[in-house]
């Protein structure tokens, strides 16, 4: 197995960030789309990894956040192969399985087996140990794996998950994520709302954003309209300046959306 830096990859950005995606004036209304074929890729045999921000080796000082959102990296690691034990400190993790199942176990005691429909979340604070690996010694695991700049820095280290137990499929938009948690949604430190959605052919939904609030539409797999712009997989919607967010899926749709402050 290749060794690969899993743990802060680059110099902090100031926990409290000021700027949008690619400098996007505050109030002014604008999508930004940022294409699969774009993102950055490592492809370590073992582990193909393709990053929406900038990290590890992968540096484009065009796209280094999204306001509180510091890494999407969508993973795909090969059967009994993952990351040993490695440090982490001041960043909210959140793990997404989108197939296969992945075993984690942390300092703070928090060990599982996290499998698709499940979201774990590691408040790193003041700094933890953990490894991640594929639970399967036969097949692949797909997961996104997403850090998110925490309201402040030092903070007690925890650990939690939650199950979507079925509800994007009646329900299109699914909280599973928020500063404020409970009702099934991680208690995430920082000002940020996260939904899965999964979504049927010709299917509608609308999102409001409050003013001054901010989106990222993150595409796992189908054909997505945000607003005027489609999305197809892999693909991301930066989102500022919009009141609502009107998504149609032209195929069966699966997706994050980040509601950020």
């Amino acid at each position: 197995m290749q060794n690969v830096h899993y743990g802060n990859p680059l110099p902090a950005l100031p926990v409290t960030v000021t700027r949008g995606y690619l400098g996007c004036i505050k109030n002014k209304a604008m999508i930004t789309i940022r294409k699969s074929e774009e993102r950055g890729h490592a492809n370590h045999g073992w582990l193909d990894s393709h990053h929406t921000f900038s990290f590890a080796d992968y540096h484009d000082p065009q796209h280094m956040h999204f306001r509180s959102l510091r890494v999407i990296n969508e993973d795909h690691v090969a059967a009994g192969a993952g990351f040993p034990t490695h440090p982490h400190r001041d960043m909210e993790i959140v793990t997404y399985v989108v197939s296969g199942a992945v075993a984690h176990r942390d300092s703070t005691g928090g060990q599982g087996v996290i499998k698709p429909g499940q979201l774990q979340h590691m408040s790193a604070g003041t700094g933890v140990q953990h490894s991640e690996f594929n639970a399967s010694k036969t097949e692949p695991l797909h997961l996104l794996q997403i850090w998110i700049l925490p309201e402040k820095n030092g903070l007690t280290p925890s650990y939690s998950e939650t199950a979507l137990n079925g509800a994007p499929q009646s329900e299109p938009l699914r909280l599973v994520g928020s500063r404020e948690g409970g009702d099934g949604a991680l208690k995430i430190k920082q000002d940020v709302r996260l939904f899965v959605g999964k979504m049927k052919a010709d299917e509608t939904v609308e999102y409001t954003l409050a003013p001054d609030r901010h989106a990222w539409v993150q595409l796992i797999s189908g054909a997505l309209r945000v607003n005027d712009r489609d999305l197809r997989s892999g693909d991301a919607a930066a989102v500022s300046g919009e009141s609502l967010l009107k998504l149609s899926a032209t195929e069966p749709s699966h997706f994050l959306l980040f509601d950020l402050a």
